[in-house]
């Protein structure tokens, strides 16, 4: 039963099912998960294991923005579902930081997008993963929400449309060809995005996943986020009651307790008050240097994406990081400007096409 509390002394986490790569997809893990900030700040995805067919609308304290998502014949598009969204934000992300021209329609093999985001690989995975295109296009959404700086006054599908470019002989998808809609691809195309903990596909639970989402878009790098049940409820989209959800809530945050599973934060209640704490792991996944002395401030990456807008500023920090080690310099005395003027010149040699030595000797 959802909410149930583990009564042994297992990890509430689903099987890490990437620990047995296969050699010919390795090379999928090196694109960090991606979310799009849109959906992760508003309750786009439904949390119910079973089909929902209720009409959803939400709208901030002041009333000017909402968004309104209406399930298809098959019923919203799941939070699970989403991960197909993540693979594809992922991908996209990932091509853009290579300098490589990207376009609404992407092209995924199957079983790399099932491996990916920990799904079994049997005929179950590529069932689930049917569902979850026609659920996804089939999702229709009404906002004022803008993504990129456009604002969307329209109606349109999550993806606007998943073809199977091929089959096996046994009729398993082999090649997918999914067309972002616009609402996503402009939150990717200005970078209106953020990287996920890789653990995020093994969280079991439909609310365990929107905790975290809220959590990282929310709180970030910050020490501790609080905010109160009611208004917890109303950003996850839970249909239960008050009762329910706080009984909801409290299981999750008990095997947090006992098991520390949920990704870069920690979740306590106190009241009627829900606090997540930074647990203090983001700076080891953005720096891949052992025993790095730099630290960047808070600050620092807002300022990066200022200087250097339609940019990764996360893969820019690991390049900004091995271009000192490869040149053996020293710590920066103020971290932030090095870094933020670093993205400036980045940004400025990729804009005007000159790789000039900087960007040469950057490439990560």
């Amino acid at each position: 039963m959802v909410g149930e509390i583990t009564k042994d002394n297992r990890s509430p986490l689903l099987p890490d099912r990437q620990d047995q790569k296969d050699f010919f997809v390795c090379d999928i893990f090196d694109a960090a998960p991606k979310g799009d900030m849109a959906s992760m700040a508003h309750p786009i995805f439904s949390l119910s294991t079973k089909p929902d067919h209720q009409t959803r609308r939400y709208e901030d304290e002041r009333g000017k923005n909402y968004v309104e998502v209406r399930p298809s014949s098959d019923g919203l598009a799941t939070i699970h579902d989403r991960d197909v969204l993540i693979y594809c934000i992922s991908q996209v992300i990932a091509a853009l930081n290579e300098w490589r021209q990207v376009q609404r329609v992407v092209r995924l093999k199957a079983y790399d997008m099932l491996k990916a985001t920990n799904r079994v690989t049997d005929g179950r995975g590529y069932k689930g993963l049917r569902a979850a295109l026609i659920r996804l296009q089939g999702t229709q959404i009404e906002t004022n929400i803008s993504t990129g700086g456009t604002e969307q006054l329209d109606i349109f599908s999550i993806i606007d449309r998943a073809r199977i470019v091929r089959e096996t002989r046994d009729g398993r998808m082999q090649e997918i060809e999914i067309e972002l809609s616009d609402w996503v691809f402009n939150a990717i195309r200005a970078q209106e995005v953020l990287t996920l903990h890789r653990n995020y596909f093994r969280l079991r639970k439909p609310l365990e996943r929107r905790l975290y989402e809220l959590a990282r878009k929310h709180c970030g790098r910050q020490t501790q986020w609080r905010i109160g049940l009611p208004a917890l409820q109303r950003k996850c989209g839970s249909t239960s009651t008050m009762r329910e959800f706080r009984r909801l809530v409290g299981a999750i945050v008990q095997q947090d307790e006992a098991h520390h599973h949920i990704p870069d934060y920690a979740i306590r209640l106190d009241g009627e008050m829900v606090i997540f704490e930074n647990r203090g792991t983001m700076d080891t996944l953005v720096s891949d240097i052992v025993g790095d002395p730099i630290r960047l401030g808070s600050g620092a990456h807002e300022q990066a994406r200022a200087a250097a807008p339609g940019w990764d500023v996360h893969y820019l920090e690991q390049a900004w990081r091995s271009w000192m080690a490869d040149g053996g310099l020293d710590a920066p005395r103020d971290s932030d400007k090095a870094f933020v003027g670093f993205c400036g010149k980045w940004w400025l040699c990729c804009t005007n096409g000159v790789r000039d030595s900087l960007c040469e000797s950057s490439v990560v």
